[in-house]
C-alpha cells in the first residue's frame, strides 16, 4: 500500500481504538507507519481524513454483513415469508452489534459530534442514501441495482433507523438487546394494529373478548 492508504487504514485503527474525536494526527502517524506531512498531502487534514475513515469503516461493517447474512437468503427471497427472513437478517445483525462493540461505540460517538460539525455532517449525509440502499438490499436478498428509488427512499431510512437505535441501545442496555424474531413480531403487532388497546389489553386479544 501507499501512504495514502497507509493513512486510511491507520485512521479506520484509532477510529475504533481511541475514538474520533481523541484520535490525533500523532496518533495516526503511529498507527500507519506514515509522516504528519502525508496527511495534509492527501487528504488536505487529519479531519478530513478521519470523515474518511468513518465512511470506509461504515462501509466495510456493511459488505461484512452481506458475507454474514442467512444462506438462503439470495436464493429464496422472493418465496421466503418475508417476517421470517426479516427476523434472520436481523440477527445476523445483532450478533455483529454484540460482537464489535468497539467499532459501534465509535459510530455513536460520531453520531453525537454531527450537529457541531458541519463538515462530518456534511461528509455522512453524502453517503446516507446509499446506504439506506445496501440495507433494502440486504434484508430483501436482492443486488443492489435491483432496489428501486421509491423503495431506498422510504424503506432505507426505515432500517437506517431500527439499526441506529439498536445500535445506541446495546451500549446502554446490552443485556435487554431483542432478537430478530423479536422485531419481526413488533413489526406485526404494529402493522395489525395489536400492539395496546385503550385500557392496556392488547387490541387483538381485546376483540377477541368481545367476540366470545
Amino acid at each position: 500500500m501507499g501512504h495514502r492508504e497507509d493513512l486510511l487504514e491507520g485512521a479506520k485503527r484509532c477510529l475504533v481504538e481511541k475514538g474520533y474525536a481523541r484520535t490525533t494526527a500523532r496518533d495516526i502517524v503511529a498507527a500507519s507507519g506514515a509522516n504528519l506531512a502525508s496527511i495534509g498531502y492527501h487528504y488536505g487534514s487529519k479531519d478530513a481524513l478521519m470523515r474518511q475513515a468513518v465512511i470506509a469503516s461504515s462501509e466495510e461493517w456493511g459488505t461484512g454483513m452481506v458475507a454474514l447474512a442467512p444462506a438462503d437468503r439470495e436464493a429464496s427471497a422472493e418465496d421466503a415469508d418475508p417476517l421470517a427472513r426479516f427476523a434472520a437478517t436481523w440477527d445476523t445483525v445483532l450478533h455483529r452489534i454484540a460482537t464489535e462493540r468497539e467499532f459501534i461505540a465509535a459510530q455513536v460517538e460520531v453520531l453525537g459530534l454531527l450537529p457541531r460539525d458541519e463538515g462530518l455532517r456534511e461528509a455522512i449525509g453524502e453517503v446516507l442514501p446509499e446506504g439506506g440502499e445496501g440495507l433494502v438490499a440486504i434484508f430483501e436478498g436482492v443486488p443492489d441495482t435491483e432496489v428501486g428509488a421509491t423503495a431506498a427512499r422510504i424503506v432505507g431510512p426505515f432500517y437506517q433507523a431500527l439499526l441506529t437505535g439498536l445500535m445506541v441501545q446495546s451500549l446502554v442496555r446490552p443485556d435487554a438487546m431483542p432478537t430478530g424474531a423479536d422485531l419481526a413480531e413488533a413489526v406485526r403487532r404494529v402493522t395489525k394494529g395489536e400492539v395496546l388497546g385503550p385500557d392496556g389489553q392488547e387490541r387483538g386479544a381485546a376483540r377477541a373478548e368481545d367476540g366470545a
